[in-house]
């Protein structure tokens, strides 16, 4: 008995591995006393599929988690509501994170939190937290975020950030801040 191909000679019993690298025919012959008699069998080489891809070691975040850790506060001027410079590019660049947030999460909600400072009544910083917070949602809806996914409260003077008595300190709490919504 004999397999072409450069396999040769093999015993009348048992088995024979091959390992072709592309799809081939063999022809085993077998010659005896009685005659000679050949068969073939096709061997179908197929390319292995592509290795999948490697998995992520960075779990995604959540849409809330991603607001949590990138948005930006605006920071305004004592007594005042207007969007300041250096606001405005603080909410430009929270802009593009919202847009980002919202086309793969079209559920989410931000609120756009209003605060003051600790000097006026709590009635009067409730109503300047509440410009503040309907100044910084006008200017992100300007950028095209979609106003339907924003909601605005205000906090007055009931959150600070800072707690001691300096322009320092009062600074970081006149401002707009954006939180997940429910």
């Amino acid at each position: 008995m004999s397999i072409d191909h450069g396999v040769g000679a093999v015993q009348s019993n048992g088995m024979r591995q091959v390992f072709p690298r592309a799809s081939t025919s063999y022809t085993l012959t077998v010659r005896g006393p009685g005659g000679m008699d050949s068969r073939s069998v096709t061997v179908q080489v197929s390319s292995a599929p592509p290795p999948p891809p490697p998995a992520s070691n960075t779990p995604r975040l959540s849409s809330a988690d991603l607001l949590q850790q990138q948005a930006q506060d605006a920071f305004f001027d004592y007594d005042m509501s207007e969007v300041r410079n250096d606001a405005r590019d603080a909410l430009t660049k929270d802009a593009a994170l919202l847009k980002q947030i919202f086309q793969q999460d079209p559920n989410f909600s931000v609120i756009v939190e209003g605060h003051c400072d600790e000097r006026g009544s709590a009635e009067y910083n409730l109503a300047l937290g509440d410009r503040r917070a309907t100044s910084a949602k006008d200017f992100l809806v300007q950028l095209g975020v979609p106003a339907d996914h924003l909601k605005t409260i205000s906090y007055g003077k009931e959150r600070p950030q800072c707690t001691e008595a300096s322009e320092e300190c009062w600074q970081k709490n006149r401002r707009a801040h954006l939180s997940p919504g429910q």
